[in-house]
């Protein structure tokens, strides 16, 4: 059996333009003029699609596919993601990770405090935003800038992160089981 490529999202499509069969896309890639090149191809669902052109629009890209002859075809691409074939060498700088693998890494503070896990990343402005929940603070999301960041190890499961710069509020006490608890709430009604 041939190796089969991790594949990350590329793009997502967000809309349709005209009549035939152009989509507007979300980028997600730090290198949109390769992963949409003319004869790029791309993965969406069970589809591979090939690049026929792409051109800026707006924020992202208006971009047409040679399988994608019109309107009606492009409407079964909508909200979905666009993903390319990745080598972690070739792709990646040391110490770069894909947003994929963010997510369920656990998040401490510098004081040893279960912060949370990774549940999810967005990207804003120009930095990424890492979505955390789960641990003894409210869930919270934090950009990824060396301003919070005291130690980056994803690949080893682990980001610790400097909770008091970052104003984490610890998640309210639970209320006490038991009569005290009980009186304290009030007569039934």
């Amino acid at each position: 059996m041939a190796d089969i490529p991790e594949r990350v999202a590329v793009g997502r499509v967000r809309g349709l333009h005209g009549l035939r069969g152009a989509v507007r896309v979300e980028i997600l890639t730090d290198r949109p003029e390769e992963r949409f090149a003319r004869g790029a191809r791309v993965v969406a669902g069970a589809r591979t699609l090939t690049v026929v052109e792409a051109v800026p629009d707006g924020p992202g890209l208006r971009v047409r596919f040679a399988e994608v002859p019109d309107r009606d075809a492009a409407e079964s691409l909508r909200d979905m993601d666009l993903e390319a074939g990745v080598d972690r060498g070739r792709d990646l700088e040391p110490d770069a990770v894909f947003w994929h693998e963010l997510r369920g890494v656990a998040v401490r503070g510098a004081d040893g405090r279960d912060l949370g896990t990774i549940r999810d990343v967005y990207r804003a402005g120009g930095a990424e935003v890492i979505v955390v929940d789960g641990g003894v603070v409210r869930p919270f999301e934090m950009p990824v800038v060396r301003a919070f960041i005291v130690e980056w190890a994803p690949l080893d499961g682990r980001i610790v992160v400097d909770a008091d710069r970052l104003g984490l509020e610890p998640l309210p006490a639970a209320p006490e089981d038991g009569p005290a608890a009980a009186r304290a709430s009030g007569p039934d009604r």
